[in-house]
């Protein structure tokens, strides 16, 4: 965190005035592009800079920072003050997050996965998690169910994913591994040259990433129904920048969650969802529809066998697995 003397300041002192006003800087450390997935990001710090009058400011650093695999790790050593990356990236240094990756969770809507996300981030568990990070987590970045687009013959079927390499992390990976495909995990940036190369034949995105990363300019094929699983990705503050704040600084970023985060939905449902069949159409991309019957095979494959081995695993790492799990599952119940 960075104190700069602002020009108020600067002009008191040219003028004889003995108070000097510091303004506060944070760094934020996020990657790729502007795009919906980052628009919580970037009203925050305009509400910051408003409700603050510009004593309190965020630098916003597309990938100028550090890789998004290594976003956790900048925070942990107070390299910049926020950041955003997603739990499947690195999943033995978060695994607390994680059970909102497992696949067929059931979450309705984005607002809804706002919900529960925030109310995990509180759980004492997850607190204690990301501790060990020096991390405070402030808000998710709700994204819809991811499905894929892919080149070459198109999957009639589920079974048709068997020996298909795909980009698919976290639960989704689970999941597509319990059909046969063979998930590989890779980050947001490297997934369209690995596709363009034949490393994997299909990736699997949320529309908006679909987009901003270019895996659609030579695709062939998207699967409308799939709907294995999402990530979750949240927006991290360093413990000890949030703690350094003055009590008003801190009002004010904490104050400002809410309406960022309400924002970023409004984006998504209103604009990226718009464009999103527009684009498939403009490039003459099939859409593949799965029957129910196929659909509900993939379920009762994939979701309960991921789910019993996210907790033997997070249970063995000392975690309340199955708390945390019954935790997200009875809060997704309620709101259905």
């Amino acid at each position: 965190m960075k104190k700069t003397l602002t020009a108020t300041a600067v002009a008191a002192v040219t003028v004889g005035f003995a108070a000097e006003a510091l303004a506060t800087e944070w760094n934020v450390s996020v990657w790729g592009a502007r795009r919906a997935f980052t628009e919580h990001v970037e009203r925050l710090a305009e509400l910051v800079a408003e409700r603050s009058g510009g004593e309190f400011t965020m630098n916003i650093s597309y990938g100028g920072l550090s890789g998004n695999r290594e976003n956790l790790d900048g925070i942990s050593i107070g390299a910049f003050e926020m950041a955003q990356f997603c739990a499947g990236y690195h999943a033995d240094k978060n695994p607390s997050i994680t059970v909102l990756e497992l696949p067929f969770l059931g979450m309705g809507s984005l607002e809804q996965e706002a919900e529960v996300s925030m109310a995990l981030y509180q759980h004492p568990a997850v607190v204690a998690d990301l501790a060990r990070w020096n991390a405070t987590l402030l808000m998710p970045s709700p994204l819809p169910q991811y499905n894929f687009v892919g080149r070459g013959d198109a999957p009639s079927s589920v079974e048709d994913f068997a020996g298909m390499a795909v980009r698919a992390t976290g639960g989704i990976g689970a999941a597509m591994s319990a059909i046969g495909a063979v998930p590989t995990s890779m980050t947001a940036t490297e997934v369209r040259q690995a596709m363009d190369s034949g490393v994997v034949q299909a990736v699997s995105f949320a529309p908006h990433a679909h987009m901003s990363f270019g895996t659609i300019e030579n695709a062939d094929w998207w699967t409308t129904n799939l709907n294995p699983g999402t990530v979750n990705c949240p927006v991290v503050v360093n413990t000890d920048a949030l703690d350094a704040l003055s009590d008003d600084e801190r009002e004010i970023l904490m104050g400002a969650v809410d309406e960022a985060l309400q924002h970023y939905l409004d984006y998504y449902n209103d604009q990226t969802m718009a464009a999103w069949g527009p684009a498939l159409d403009e490039r003459g991309i099939e859409r593949i529809t799965f029957g129910d019957a196929e659909l509900a095979a993939f379920r009762a494959a994939a979701a309960a066998p991921a789910a019993a081995a996210w907790i033997e695993e997070n249970t063995a790492r000392g975690l309340p697995a199955q708390e945390l799990y019954d935790f997200v599952t009875g809060l997704i119940a309620e709101g259905n």
